[in-house]
């Protein structure tokens, strides 16, 4: 929704409540704020003075000292801001587009600093830096130019090199970077014209175009495979292989549990054990066990790999799985967070194998109320170790080992998801794309893996054990303070986001209730229930992703929005995420009565593996979006079938079925009429014959061009069966 337009210029006035008020947006000229902000900034509490706030910031609307956006949010006057404002310097996270304007991420601004493509200076991506901001011009968005690089996001990156004469160059993958690096002969270090390499930024002198940079290794040959998906890794500063101390100390761990330690723990190897993970998996870092009781409850064990045990603080292999922060999965490969020898061998929970664990024991009736718990080290000897399609074979009515078993616990499991779900958890829903790969990595077929009741089995556990570990620590109990500890937090969504989503919804003809927490957790739901099969099913739910906050890792417990609970942890998973390594040792820190740790330094490493993790996400789906690319490398000229996931000025985005892989048809392919973006209805319409796209809608395409090293994808319309798609308008 736009802004309001100001009646006439603001009047001086002697008010002292409009000066405060005035003097607050002068001093924040482009953030918004409503009028519970506006009186807390003020130091005022009582319902009368903020009645009186409410009324001046009408009052001031009305007279165009303020403007009012969408929902109750007030902004000052950006046509008085250059009577105001000389001069202003704000720091920012530089955004870099391809075409080399950029635009500068402000903490606690409501919207970024627009850079056009001169006034970037030497910044990159990424970047952090000071930008000088343009006097504000009428209906214009905030300009300002970038006036010093303070902080490099990056100083190496991938790309191919570009050998010419004298000259020599690395043209960068990523096409967030505008500029190719000046790569001098000298520097080159035996890397060739065309080769895949990395090169590490040396200078920038003041009057060059392009940045300096040397080779600092050569990864191959492009279109391999192994060379493309190090690239991959490389672009995001992953590294390659393990440092060498830190595969010594792997080296030297004892496979072998001693009598000393199996004397300090819990033994569970009597007791029925089993893991359920994916049928290529080989990290198994999570068990469950089950007994029945004498009581007729059941004990329900859920057993986690000891990874702290083996992994302590100072060492080599702990300083490189805190760099790392996370396992990567690639398309074809993982790149663990721990050597193969702890992730793939010591730390498993393989079948038949003992294995120490720190574990989360829950005696629970038929109806999954818990009646006690228990937290500690135990050791385990897994049973049996099935795959998520043996385990959904026997829910759906199939013959198994251990079925019974394995029957209750899926039945235990849907309780708790019942309740989740009552209490206002969030069923959110992605599908995930898979790829079949030949000898050489290429890919020559596609599937999309499903989430089952096997999947929600395992998952309703992981999750019940990484609630009650965060509430054991992070429950408040009278006025002692909970004691720092790592959480896994989901801030509120946005307002305005949220807005612009069920008004889109609305037009594709569902209905969002967004007065409540737990009118919009039904709404979600219920509307992906509606969806479900449903052409529009995927581009909804990942928009309604994409309007959610994302969750990060913190010491200051704000809860977890989309699971609606109070208190939420990462528990489960320590051979591949280190804020569970963290979780694991602060738990028995405090399990021991010790003191509360220093929470800054936690949250600094909280905020590293957030970071780590946003890294890891992006570097899978570039992966995947490679490997889409080259599916169709060999594809031009062939017709598929797919639905319109996005709409732009410069063309329509189109995703295939199957495949999941995204092209664009450009307007300029377009040619029997002139087309233009309606942007409120989320379609593009010809001027003189009234074709529409409209989003979600089916649509049939020709491959028209791949260009695989920036993973885009053109596609043209299949014109015969397209113009089924189309109507009047």
């Amino acid at each position: 929704m736009p802004a309001k337009k100001p009646h006439k210029k603001a009047p001086a006035t002697s008010n002292p409540v409009f000066s405060l008020i005035e003097a607050l947006f002068i001093a924040n000229p482009f953030k918004a704020f409503n009028y519970r902000q506006v009186s807390k900034m003020l130091g005022i509490n009582d319902k009368i003075s903020k009645a009186l706030v409410n009324n001046a910031l009408e009052s001031m609307t009305r007279s165009g000292t303020i403007v009012e956006l969408n929902r109750g949010k007030y902004k000052y006057n950006p046509d008085l801001l250059a009577d105001k404002i000389l001069q202003t310097t704000v720091i920012g996270i530089v955004d870099m587009k391809q075409t080399g304007k950029a635009y500068i991420a402000v903490q606690d601004l409501d919207e970024d600093i627009f850079i056009a493509a001169n006034n970037t200076g030497h910044a990159l991506n990424g970047d952090k830096v000071k930008v000088h901001l343009f006097p504000m011009r009428k209906g214009r968005k905030t300009e300002g130019q970038i006036v010093e690089v303070l902080e490099r996001a990056r100083t190496s990156f991938v790309g191919t090199v570009q050998i010419s004469g004298k000259f020599a160059f690395l043209a960068p993958d990523d096409v967030s970077i505008p500029v190719d690096i000046f790569i001098p002969k000298e520097a080159l270090n035996n890397a060739k014209n065309g080769q895949k390499a990395i090169a590490r930024l040396t200078d920038w002198p003041e009057q060059s175009k392009n940045p300096f940079g040397e080779i600092s290794q050569v990864l191959g040959e492009p279109g391999n495979n192994d060379v493309e998906m190090n690239s991959i890794l490389a672009s995001f500063d992953f590294p390659l292989q393990f440092n060498p101390q830190t595969m010594k100390e792997a080296e030297n761990i004892p496979v072998v549990i001693s009598h000393e330690e199996i004397e300090k723990r819990r033994d569970f190897r009597p007791v029925w054990t089993c893991t359920i993970d994916p049928p290529d998996a080989k990290d198994f870092d999570d068990a469950l066990s089950l007994k029945k009781l004498e009581s007729g409850k059941w004990e329900v064990g859920v057993h986690i790999a000891d990874v702290s045990h083996y992994v302590k603080p100072g060492t080599a292999i702990d300083s490189e799985a805190y760099d790392r922060g996370t396992s990567i999965y690639l398309v074809d490969r993982t790149i663990p967070m721990l050597p193969e020898k702890l992730s793939n061998m010591v730390c498993s929970l393989r079948p038949d194998e003992d294995k120490l664990c720190f574990s989360a024991v829950f005696i629970m009736d038929d109806k999954a109320d818990i009646s006690d718990e228990w937290y500690g080290k135990t050791i385990i000897r897994s049973n049996r170790r099935y795959n998520y399609e043996e385990v959904q074979t026997m829910i759906e009515g199939g013959d198994g080992d251990f079925k019974a078993e394995l029957m209750i616990l899926n039945d235990l499991a849907f309780k708790l998801r019942d309740e989740r779900f009552k209490k206002g958890s969030i069923a959110f829903h992605s599908q995930e794309v898979k790829f079949v790969l030949d000898e050489k990595g290429k890919p020559i077929d596609t599937y999309i893996k499903e989430q089952k009741e096997a999947n929600m089995l395992i998952e309703d556990f992981m999750l019940l054990a990484n609630r009650r570990v965060a509430e054991k620590i992070g429950r408040k109990t009278g006025e002692k303070k909970p004691k720092t500890f790592v959480y896994r937090i989901h801030d509120e969504p946005n307002q305005e986001k949220l807005q612009k989503f069920s008004e889109f919804v609305s037009k594709l003809g569902y209905k969002m209730n967004t007065g409540s927490r737990k009118g919009l957790a039904k709404s979600f739901n219920s509307l992906f229930e509606q969806i479900a099969g449903k052409g529009e099913e995927t581009m909804i739910e990942s928009i309604a992703i994409r309007t959610m906050a994302k969750a990060v890792y913190s010491t200051v417990n704000i809860g977890h929005y989309g699971l609606a609970f109070q208190h939420y942890t990462h528990f489960t998973s320590p051979i591949r995420r280190y804020p569970d390594l963290m979780v694991h040792r602060l738990l028995e820190w405090y399990l021991q009565g010790r003191p509360s740790v220093n929470s800054a330094e936690y949250e600094e490493y909280c905020t590293h593996s957030s970071e780590m993790e946003r890294k890891a996400v992006e570097a899978e789906r570039a992966s995947v979006k490679y490997k889409q690319a080259e599916f169709l490398q060999d594809k031009i000229g062939q017709s598929f079938s797919g639905l319109i996931s996005g709409i732009s000025k410069w063309g329509i985005f189109v995703e295939l079925d199957g495949s999941k892989c995204e092209g664009m048809i450009s307007l300029k392919y377009l040619d029997d009429d002139f087309y233009y973006l309606d942007d409120d209805n989320y379609r593009v319409i010809g001027q003189h014959h009234g074709r529409e796209f409209k989003l979600g809608a089916p649509l049939k395409i020709r491959v028209k061009r791949v260009d695989l090293q920036r993973k885009q994808m053109d596609f043209v319309l299949d014109e015969e069966p397209a113009v089924k798609g189309f109507r009047k308008y």
